[in-house]
């Protein structure tokens, strides 16, 4: 079984999202015999945001890049995703690795009746984490909605979500928040494997 981990934070050792995620995946080396965990900062090696060269694979490296990107996810059972919320949204070195994924004839098709994903099978899990307090309800998360909607896109329905909000409140709120979240992970989170 192979297992993507990938963070997206800028806040290296200080975030919370990069602490979640790695023990999501600690947890899935104790639980899974043999997994194979293939890891990629999007934070420390950014890939370029999608322009016009990069659509017509006009550079041939970040060609190659773009395809080590798409091969790392088709051959993922399991992706975990650190997601910290910036700005209500995702980290755009994350929006980079998604346009890099979402590619029409590999991860999705259209078809006569609508888009049809080609990358079902896989679990996502990802470690949310945010500054204040925003439940999916609020209308102020546009992380949870739209992690899902791109990965239900490409055929993936099975995404988890371990999050810790109010990060930024106080000392003691993200104290209660990270635990809790551990909690999650150690007792509650499912494991497809």
């Amino acid at each position: 079984m192979k297992l993507l981990h990938l963070d997206s934070s800028i806040l290296g050792q200080h975030s919370a999202s990069r602490e979640l995620g790695a023990a999501i995946v600690a947890r899935w080396q104790r639980d899974v015999r043999g997994l194979e965990v293939t890891y990629r900062d999007l934070a420390a090696h950014p890939l370029p945001h999608l322009g016009a060269g990069s659509l017509a694979q006009a550079d041939a490296d970040e060609a190659a890049t773009a395809a080590a990107v798409m091969d790392e996810f088709l051959s993922a059972d399991v992706i975990v995703i650190g997601a910290p919320m910036y700005n209500f949204g995702i980290p755009s070195q994350l929006k980079a690795w998604i346009d890099r994924i979402a590619v029409a004839g590999k991860t999705f098709r259209y078809t006569a009746e609508g888009p049809q994903g080609l990358a079902g099978g896989k679990q996502v899990i990802v470690a949310a984490t945010y500054g204040g307090k925003h439940p999916v309800e609020s209308g102020r998360n546009f992380v949870e909605p739209y992690l899902r909607q791109v990965f239900a896109f490409l055929g993936i329905t099975d995404v988890e979500f371990v999050s810790a909000e109010g990060l930024s409140i106080s000392p003691e709120q993200r104290v209660t928040s990270i635990s809790a979240a551990h909690a999650r992970i150690d007792v509650a989170l499912p494991l497809a494997a």
